[in-house]
């Protein structure tokens, strides 16, 4: 249930990182708005392509239920709200948090404009980038095993 709700937000909480991603690195290269030729490339860019994003989300689910569900996924809530609900609001919200945690790292703030704004349109779907997976690996300290799943990466 928890991995429908998240893929469900997909293009919701992408749309918001690839923003908020835009606006952290104008504020800090660009503080006084000038338009140059990568500021206006950045400012004008409105796709919603994000399929060289979807690999790093799908990771950044998994780690989430990791961390917080690993144990059991349903939970009985007593408010009233559907456990859907309840786990809509919680992804959205770590979703978030995360996303502005991620921002204080100049590589994933390049990593992100390389995958989206500054990405060639008409390239092919292509594993062109390892730096969004690597980040996130290092991040959480993690270490991510085909048939084993997530793991806690061992001293």
């Amino acid at each position: 249930m928890l991995e429908a709700v998240q893929l469900n937000q997909e293009q919701t909480l992408l749309s918001y990182l690839v923003d908020f991603v835009k606006v952290e690195y104008l504020m800090r290269t660009n503080p006084l708005g000038i338009r140059d030729e990568i500021a206006v490339k950045i400012q004008e860019h409105t796709s919603q392509d994000f399929r060289h994003l979807h690999e790093f989300y799908l990771n950044l689910c998994g780690v989430f239920r990791y961390t917080y569900y690993k144990d059991n996924q349903l939970e009985f809530t007593f408010d009233g709200r559907e456990p859907s609900e309840l786990y809509k609001m919680e992804w959205s919200a770590t979703f978030k948090k995360w996303c502005r945690g991620f921002c204080k790292h100049d590589n994933f703030i390049r990593a992100v404009l390389d995958l989206t704004v500054f990405y060639p349109a008409e390239s092919p779907l292509l594993m062109v980038d390892n730096r969004m997976h690597a980040f996130l690996l290092q991040h959480f300290d993690i270490k991510i095993h085909p048939q084993k799943g997530i793991q806690k990466k061992m001293a």
